[in-house]
């Protein structure tokens, strides 16, 4: 896949690319409802002799727009967005950095330079797509400002049990820590990257060796609690339980951030300082305050079985 990163303006002119079929959005998540507009995109171009194209934009609107004071927590963060795009089979991705000066171009004005000047031929969109300056371009529209340059495609929305497949409605699953209804709307577990950090080490005292992975505040976290995840070493997946809190057993005061360790089961290596990925599956229980270390031990020990029950089960 080819990623190309757009300011406004650029210089790019429609020989510099081949005939386009390209589809349009934000696509944090990348979920189902994103996936079935990314993918007639890659129909249409099948179809039609065209390559398939995907447009997104970085950072998110809302940040530049000044609708929320604090940063943005992403399902998706960017590196994720294209490394899941890629493996739709994608050719194109044009990410554009979103500015003010971007998000006061005229409908008109974003069509002329980031459609046809790109030689955009098929335009692939959700139907609540929308563009230019206060979003008044809009898929009703788009026919108007395409000077019979394109054609374009209109995708209904996604349901699942009578609910549109949304990033919204993922955000708050996750929050609420609902992970086993998640890849009915991201076709996929949630996953977090980051870096194994060294922590304070007291799992090996206790008999359980945890990862502690240090990761980027862009992430959505589910609850405090404890859940069965799997985390991906060096390319290789392995079962495991995570507690995701503030430790209280340990810590009367509550640090600034809660940590992610991963338990791993069957696992000895030494991971310090590589990039791991954590893929979230069921929560187990909440994060509690035991009165002892015996106490937390036994406890973690039921945690573990109920983990490997939920992977045998799952992966049987």
């Amino acid at each position: 896949m080819k990623l190309i990163k757009l300011n406004h303006p650029h210089s790019f002119k429609r020989k510099d690319f081949p005939p386009l079929a390209m589809a349009l959005g934000y696509f944090d998540g990348v979920h189902l409802g994103h996936q079935e507009v990314i993918l007639n995109a890659k129909k249409k171009a099948d179809s039609l002799g065209l390559k398939s194209a995907v447009m997104t934009f970085d950072p998110h609107p809302s940040v530049v727009l000044g609708k929320v004071v604090q940063h943005v927590e992403y399902i998706t963060p960017l590196e994720e967005k294209i490394q899941v795009i890629e493996e739709l089979g994608i050719e194109y991705l044009f990410v554009v950095h979103f500015t003010l000066e971007f998000a006061n171009l005229l409908p008109q004005e974003f069509i002329d330079d980031f459609i046809i000047k790109l030689n955009v031929k098929q335009v692939i969109a959700g139907f609540d797509f929308t563009y230019g300056k206060m979003g008044k371009g809009t898929m009703e529209t788009i026919q108007f400002h395409s000077r019979e340059e394109f054609d374009y495609s209109i995708v209904p929305k996604l349901e699942t049990n009578g609910e549109k497949i949304s990033s919204t409605l993922i955000r708050s699953s996750l929050r609420e820590g609902r992970m086993e209804i998640i890849p009915t709307l991201l076709g996929r577990n949630y996953t977090t990257s980051g870096v194994v950090s060294h922590g304070d080490k007291r799992g090996r005292t206790i008999g359980f060796p945890t990862a502690n992975v240090a990761i980027s505040e862009e992430y959505i976290l589910p609850p405090t609690g404890v859940y069965a995840t799997r985390i991906k070493v060096d390319r290789k997946w392995h079962t495991g339980v995570c507690n995701l809190g503030y430790k209280p057993t340990f810590n009367n005061d509550s640090p600034n951030n809660p940590t992610i360790e991963v338990h791993i089961f069957d696992f000895s290596e030494q991971i310090y300082g590589k990039t791991v990925v954590v893929e979230w599956h069921k929560k187990l229980r909440d994060e509690q305050k035991f009165p002892g270390i015996n106490e937390l031990v036994a406890q973690i020990e039921q945690d573990k079985q109920a983990a490997i029950a939920y992977f045998k089960k799952t992966y049987a």
